[in-house]
C-alpha cells in the first residue's frame, strides 16, 4: 500500500502544517476547510513557511518550487477526498465532530483509503465506531510546527489492520519523521505525560512555587527539555490543554490531570496562551 494523494481536512495550523511536509514529500496534496478565507490562509502559511526555510537555507529552492504546485486547496468536501489514499483529519478536538467528518467522508473514499486523526487525546477506537472500515482508521498525532519537529506519533486501536500501520511507519518516514506506535489509551504516551507535567506547573505557579519563566527555565536546562511546560501551553492554547486535561481525570480517574483553578480562570479570562496575546506570557510584547 503506498500513499500518493493525501487529503488534509483543516487548513489550520496543524492542517497546513502536514500539508507542508506531505507535498515537499512529493505527494499531491488537497487541503480543505469549511470556508474559502480559511483555505487561502492555509495555503498563505504554507507559502510564507516554505520561503523561511529557503531564506534560513534549511529548505532549497528548487524543493519549494517542486512541491508548491503539488498542493491545491478546496472548500468540497467530496471533492478533496475522493481518490485520496489518506485522509487526515486536522478538526478541533471533539469527538463527535471527528467522527461525523470521517462518516461524510468515508463514501467517497476507495477500499484501501486510509483515514487518520491528528488528534491528541481521544479514542481512535471511538472515532472509527459505526464506519465500514474501521480497521483502515488510526492516529496521525502530529507536533507543532509540523515542518519542523521530528515525531510522529501513530496509535493504533485494537482493530486497526496490519498493513494500514506498516503503510502509515513508511509514510512518516518518508516525510522526514521519527515513528513511534502506540496502543489506543487516554493520551497515548505525549499528551499522557506532558499534560500530567503542565497540570502540575501550573499548580506550582498557584501555590506561589516560582514563576512561569523560572519553572520553565528549570525544566529546560536541569532536564533539558526544548521548552518549558508552561511555554508550551500557551503554545498548544491554555484551553486546548484545560479540555485535555479534563478528558483525561475522567478517563483516567487520575486526579492529577485535573486543570488547577488558576487554568479556568484564566480561560474565563479570555488568557489563551500566544493566540490571544497573553497566558503565562505576554506574546504581544
Amino acid at each position: 500500500m503506498t500513499i500518493q494523494t493525501i487529503a488534509v481536512l483543516g487548513a489550520g495550523t496543524m492542517g497546513h502544517g502536514i500539508a507542508h511536509v506531505a507535498a515537499l514529500a512529493g505527494a499531491t496534496v488537497r487541503l480543505f476547510d469549511i470556508a474559502e478565507p480559511a483555505v487561502d490562509k492555509g495555503l498563505a502559511s504554507i507559502r510564507r513557511n516554505m520561503d523561511k526555510g529557503v531564506d534560513r537555507g534549511k529548505l532549497a529552492p528548487e524543493a519549494r518550487d517542486a512541491a508548491w504546485p503539488r498542493i491545491s486547496g478546496s472548500t468540497d468536501l467530496a471533492a478533496a477526498v475522493t481518490g485520496a489514499d489518506l485522509v487526515v483529519e486536522a478538526v478541533p478536538e471533539k469527538l463527535e465532530l471527528k467522527r461525523s467528518l470521517f462518516a461524510q467522508v468515508e463514501p467517497h473514499l476507495a477500499d484501501h483509503a486510509i483515514l487518520g486523526t491528528n488528534t491528541s487525546s481521544l479514542s481512535i477506537a471511538r472515532i472509527a465506531e459505526g464506519l465500514v472500515r474501521p480497521q483502515n482508521v488510526l492516529g496521525l498525532h502530529f507536533f507543532n510546527p509540523v515542518h519542523i519537529m521530528k515525531l510522529l506519533e501513530i496509535v493504533v486501536h485494537a482493530g486497526t489492520a496490519p498493513e494500514v500501520l506498516e503503510a502509515c511507519r513508511a509514510w512518516g518516514a518518508a516525510i522526514g519523521k521519527e515513528c513511534i506506535t502506540v496502543n489506543d489509551a487516554p493520551g497515548f504516551a505525549t499528551s499522557r505525560l506532558g499534560v500530567c507535567l503542565g497540570m502540575e506547573a501550573i499548580r506550582m505557579v498557584e501555590q506561589g512555587v516560582a514563576s512561569a519563566e523560572d519553572i520553565d527555565t528549570a525544566m529546560v536546562l536541569g532536564y533539558r527539555h526544548p521548552i518549558g511546560p508552561l511555554k508550551l501551553t500557551d503554545l498548544v492554547g491554555v484551553d486546548v490543554r484545560m479540555h485535555i486535561g479534563e478528558y483525561l481525570a475522567r478517563e483516567l480517574d487520575n486526579p492529577a490531570f485535573e486543570p488547577p483553578a488558576l487554568m479556568r480562570q484564566m480561560v474565563a479570562e479570555g488568557r489563551l496562551g500566544k493566540k490571544s496575546g497573553s497566558g503565562f506570557y505576554d506574546w504581544e510584547s
